[in-house]
């Protein structure tokens, strides 16, 4: 699958239109993350192949996104991102969290599970 690239039209589309709405409500039924990012980053390019990893390991549970605060300066402004990277975890319910710096894949691996999948693995057992 990989990460996902994104931009404002998709997501409006995908993700959330906050044109129409000021309420958060999160259009897919798979969560998600979004990595704020720029090219010439350092931490979000030490951060890039661990969640290309992640996207492999979560195929079909979680989509991975990569916004470019460069090009998407909107985006990066509608969600007041100051520091690089920056990741937004969006559950199915509720309201996303954002984590700021390269955390480590087993970072990364416990805020998808607790986060993202929680609800799913306690509506299932």
């Amino acid at each position: 699958m990989a990460t996902i690239k994104l931009d404002k039209e998709k997501f409006l589309s995908d993700i959330f239109d906050y044109d129409k709405s000021t309420e958060w409500k999160y259009k897919d039924d798979i969560p998600a993350v979004i990595d704020f990012y720029a090219d010439w980053c350092g931490p979000c390019k030490m951060i890039a192949p661990v969640l290309e990893e992640l996207s492999e390991e979560f195929k079909g549970k979680v989509k991975i996104y990569k916004l470019d605060t460069e090009v998407e300066q909107e985006l990066a402004a509608v969600f007041n991102i100051r520091s690089i990277p920056s990741l937004l975890f969006i559950p199915k319910e509720g309201q996303p969290q954002m984590l700021t710096g390269a955390l480590p894949k087993n970072s990364l691996e416990k805020v998808i599970k607790d986060v993202l999948l929680k609800t799913e693995t306690e509506v299932n057992s």
